[in-house]
């Protein structure tokens, strides 16, 4: 029986994390104790788990042992397991720099997740990840309260629905509180599904949109690291653009999305680290 356990408390753009350091794999964890330290009144609150774990030391990960000293073991809010996490990645990346469990070179810092080897290079206030080619593979369709809003399937090493929104439709409207009905048939694991609305030009950016997302496992968060990605990756596409930088808008904030000329897919935004301290297990119900 687990007693107390030390923990950060993390976010990139308002998609919040509580990160566990267990390098030698050594906590029980479990979707019960997951959703307990997610809880936002009985437990930290969060959005995911990130628990911090040396790949030998997980069989999910063994096998990426030599790319990768670390590996990101992300859970969702209700305890279940998703493949990546794009702002959980950096924010990954931020505990290991601050707590002196790795260092950034100029190639970045490889980290392992359940959806392959990703790369981290650290900036002036901004992590900037190489992330998954992103597959934009299918028509598919959501629907929330009366409305029914066609949409793109993108594998991002985990599933998303992009729907943009009619002219005239607010993406402030929308009534995000239940899960988006979804083709079960295109999506047998779920999805998280991103609403999406074009928006004035910005410096810096060939394309400007702002996005609002339902996470698989989660409900609406403030950001969606893989969910700006699969965006960017349809925007791009929509514009006939072969590369380009996309920024993306969220309520927690702004996520930069890149695709090179050399077919390299990065994203880019802060991650903060706000919080330490130890949590009683036996207390959580």
């Amino acid at each position: 029986m687990m007693g107390s356990v030390l923990f950060t408390k993390g976010h990139g753009t308002g998609n919040d994390f509580v990160i566990l350091g267990d390098p030698d794999g050594a906590l029980e964890l479990t979707p019960q104790l997951v959703a307990a330290l997610c809880d936002r009144r009985r437990g930290i609150g969060a959005d995911g788990v990130l628990r911090v774990v040396r790949s030998a030391k997980h069989p999910d990960a063994a096998g990426y042992a030599a790319e990768a000293e670390w590996f990101m073991d992300y859970w969702n809010a209700d305890g279940s397991i998703a493949e990546i996490c794009g702002n959980g990645v950096r924010v990954f990346v931020r505990y290991l720099l601050t707590n002196d469990l790795a260092t950034a070179g100029p190639e970045g810092l490889p980290v392992a997740t359940r959806a392959g080897v990703v790369r981290a290079l650290v900036g002036s206030g901004t992590i900037n990840v190489h992330m998954t080619t992103p597959r934009v593979y299918a028509a598919s369709t959501a629907t929330v309260g009366s409305l029914t809003l066609p949409g793109v399937a993108v594998d991002c090493g985990n599933p998303h629905l992009v729907c943009g929104l009619p002219q005239g439709v607010p993406l402030r409207s929308l009534e995000l509180f239940h899960p988006p009905g979804i083709d079960a048939g295109t999506f047998p694991e779920g999805a998280n599904v991103e609403f999406v609305t074009p928006l004035e030009p910005v410096e810096d950016a060939d394309l400007h949109v702002a996005m609002r997302v339902y996470e698989r496992g989660s409900a609406e968060t403030q950001s969606c690291g893989s969910g700006a990605l699969a965006v960017g990756a349809v925007a791009l596409r929509d514009a006939g653009r072969s590369a380009g930088v996309v920024s993306v808008q969220v309520p927690g904030g702004q996520l930069t999305v890149t695709h090179t000329a050399a077919g390299e897919w990065w994203l880019a935004g802060p991650a903060v680290l706000v919080a330490t301290g130890e949590i009683d297990v036996a207390a959580l119900n």
